[in-house]
């Protein structure tokens, strides 16, 4: 019987549950109040974890986000180490997702030409 999630797919959604609590509950940083976790993607090797990142704040700059993260990520590797059950924790490496920014302006787009449309 074919398993229904790869090794990576049920890893990847650990680390993310694990790092969202940490990030939100045990991070004292304040440049990371209002983020947002929304993808982690393991390589085949399970080596590197890049982990998405959004902010809630629409006006944020990413820029310092990704700093603060940045920083913390030995501290949040550290502690999922101890969290998850690997031979090897990944490596994590923070990118910016600016698709609920993106879906925003594209749903201002759409109803702005439905609005001209009307007239």
């Amino acid at each position: 019987m074919a398993r229904e999630f790869s090794r990576n797919q049920r890893l990847g959604n650990q680390v993310l549950r694990t790092l969202s609590e940490l990030i939100r509950f045990e991070s004292k940083d304040p440049r990371l109040d209002g983020v947002a976790l929304t993808k982690v993607d393991l390589t085949r090797d399970l080596s590197i974890a890049e982990v998405y990142f959004s902010t809630l704040e629409p006006d944020a700059d990413p820029a310092e986000v990704q700093a603060g993260l940045k920083s913390a990520a030995g501290f949040l590797r550290g502690r999922l180490g101890h969290a998850i059950k690997v031979r090897h924790v990944p490596e994590l490496r923070f990118v910016h997702d600016d698709s609920a920014a993106e879906s925003v302006r594209i749903s201002a787009l759409i109803a702005r030409a439905s609005g001209e449309g009307q007239e």
